[in-house]
């Protein structure tokens, strides 16, 4: 049976097409040993409230970042980003029909004191996975000893993982060389996220949120099939790539 794989950077409460090329997979790839990205979504992401999309971002300390991994990365600390990530979540989404089925979850995620970036990311990630039902194999960069870069990184995960098929994002398309990985036999695929829309708080409904907005406003065995609707699913995209 043909492998899927895919591979991204940590992301602290991603949004929902994070979790549906996940999904695509068989083995999904923590892109860990990389180097961060400053205003990227590794440690920031979005959650509405009544005057529109704002902001929570882990702060970490910039000194050197060009020549740490993800992993290396610490969190500065000296902000308190905990209390304010909480209470803006808090008070944002408190009358959410969902708010207290995972309340807890955050309320002691945002009590613990978190040093290292990526150690806090997976916790979240973890949760968020095992939550919505997505039974993809996780595996991390660092633990399969990978130190290739950019397309060739991709090309390698490819070989240790035993897989011929990999999923880019929809900006993989503007760098992505296919015919350097047609002559690897490896064949790539690009996701194109339809995005859904659901009930949410507050007027005009806003995409490309963190999961969280999704988790807060609708009921726990829709999550997974909301992400998914109107989007293909691995058994269709195996259909497809092997057709």
């Amino acid at each position: 049976m043909a492998k899927i794989v895919t591979a991204h950077q940590p992301a602290y409460l991603p949004w929902l097409g994070f979790f549906h090329k996940v999904a695509l997979a068989d083995e999904f790839v923590i892109l860990d040993d990389v180097q961060f990205e400053k205003n990227s979504f590794i440690n920031r992401n979005k959650i509405k409230t009544t005057n529109g999309p704002i902001w929570l971002t882990i702060p970490v300390r910039m000194v050197g970042h060009t020549r740490k991994t993800i992993t290396e990365i610490e969190i500065n600390n000296d902000v308190d980003w905990r209390s304010k990530h909480w209470k803006s979540i808090y008070f944002n989404y408190k009358k959410a029909p969902y708010f207290d089925t995972y309340s807890d979850f955050f309320e002691d995620f945002y009590r613990r004191d978190w040093t290292c970036l990526y150690d806090a990311i997976e916790h979240t990630l973890l949760f968020l996975l095992d939550l919505l039902g997505i039974k993809t194999v996780i595996r991390r960069q660092s633990e399969l000893q990978i130190n290739s870069r950019k397309q060739q990184l991709i090309l390698d995960i490819c070989d240790k993982v035993g897989s011929k098929i990999f999923v880019f994002g929809a900006l993989g398309k503007d760098y992505a060389d296919k015919e350097f990985f047609n002559k690897a036999a490896v064949k790539v695929v690009f996701q194109d996220y339809n995005h859904p829309s659901y009930p949410q708080l507050w007027g005009q409904f806003e995409p490309y949120l963190s999961v969280v907005d999704l988790m807060f406003n609708v009921e726990k065995q829709k999550l997974l099939d909301t992400i998914m609707h109107d989007n293909i699913t691995r058994e269709e995209l195996k259909a497809e790539v092997l057709t």
